[in-house]
């Protein structure tokens, strides 16, 4: 019997693999069909478009990126008060005691990440500064912030253990820690505030980070319109191995439905490369999002990118498709 067992779960698996690349065949010529082999952003699905060079070097009009050190909590351990990091670019020309408001991006790194990378690498943070200077988008404050703290592990397991419990970091100390300090929409840190402001606050990441942007969906979403998943699908149910896919996405439906969020706004921009070594549960829940009348294109779409590889150039590209999307003039 344990034979046929380990059989049957062999063939399933092979199964779902046909399934799943069926799926991304049909979808790349779809796509591949629309416009060459790049999109316009019209479309529910595509292909990115490529950074230009210009972009990824350094603007007249730089940004600031500081630090800030802010009191938590250890969530995921004995729940004692720690101190975390993150750190917060804001625009060229930003003044703390002027009266703009700027709208604000909190990003998540993958697995053995830390709190600022994206700040560092694959020149990131000059699309950021170059995407306002030309403006593509808005002038706006991205923070990028770690699920990590110094009583935590970085295995795979701690990692993900983290990551499974920062929406309680997000929400009480992260977010008004920010919020309290730079000039953003919310008026005051009070949580009516922070909630009123939902529609001006996006968060996004990568692989790890990328299932973190999943669960801040299904936990914030009363405080955040925008998500950004890279690489990475929903974990709210089973977790890596165990993709339960279509009980993630029941749930988000409902989540949707229950919250009135088609009448209160939301986005969804997921995107992964097309020979990224994880992609196949991104893959799978495309699919179960997209065969789904709930997630219409104004609120859902699905992006790859050609060549895509599971690194930060990757993320770079995705960032500059999705940000004049969300913050665009």
């Amino acid at each position: 019997m344990g034979k046929e067992i380990k059989r049957f779960l062999v063939l399933c698996a092979i199964v779902n693999m046909i399934s799943v690349n069926l799926f991304a065949e049909s979808l790349n010529a779809q796509s591949s069909k629309q416009n060459g082999q790049e999109t316009t952003m019209n479309n529910q699905t595509g292909f990115t478009l490529s950074v230009p060079s210009e972009y990824t070097r350094q603007a007249s009009q730089r940004g600031s990126v500081t630090r800030l050190d802010y009191t938590s909590k250890d969530y995921a351990g004995n729940g004692k008060s720690i101190t975390k990091t993150a750190y917060v670019y804001t625009p060229y020309g930003y003044n703390e005691k002027g009266s703009e408001r700027y709208d604000i991006l909190y990003l998540m790194h993958g697995w053995g990440g830390h709190a600022g990378e994206y700040f560092e690498m694959a020149e990131i943070k000059n699309v950021f500064d170059n995407l306002i200077e030309k403006g593509k988008i808005k002038p706006l404050i991205v923070v990028s912030a770690t699920f990590y703290n110094a009583n935590s592990g970085s295995d795979f397991g701690s990692s993900v253990a983290e990551l499974r419990s920062f929406h309680n970091d997000f929400e009480k100390h992260l977010m008004p820690a920010v919020e309290g300090k730079y000039r953003t929409y919310a008026v005051s840190t009070s949580d009516a505030d922070l909630k009123a402001s939902r529609s001006h606050r996006a968060f996004g990441g990568f692989s790890l980070g990328s299932v973190t942007t999943w669960f801040e969906l299904c936990y914030d979403s009363d405080y955040i319109s925008s998500f950004i998943p890279m690489s990475g699908s929903s974990w709210y149910y089973g977790g890596f191995g165990d993709f339960q896919i279509k009980k993630n996405v029941d749930f988000i439906e409902k989540l949707v439905r229950d919250n009135k969020l088609n009448e209160r706004g939301y986005f969804i921009y997921h995107a992964v490369g097309t020979n990224d070594a994880v992609k196949e549960q991104s893959y799978m829940m495309a699919e179960e999002m997209l065969s789904r009348k709930t997630f219409s294109p104004e609120h859902y779409v699905f992006y790859q990118k050609q060549d895509g590889i599971h690194d930060h150039f990757a993320v770079r590209e995705f960032l500059y498709n999705a940000l004049p999307l969300i913050f665009g003039k």
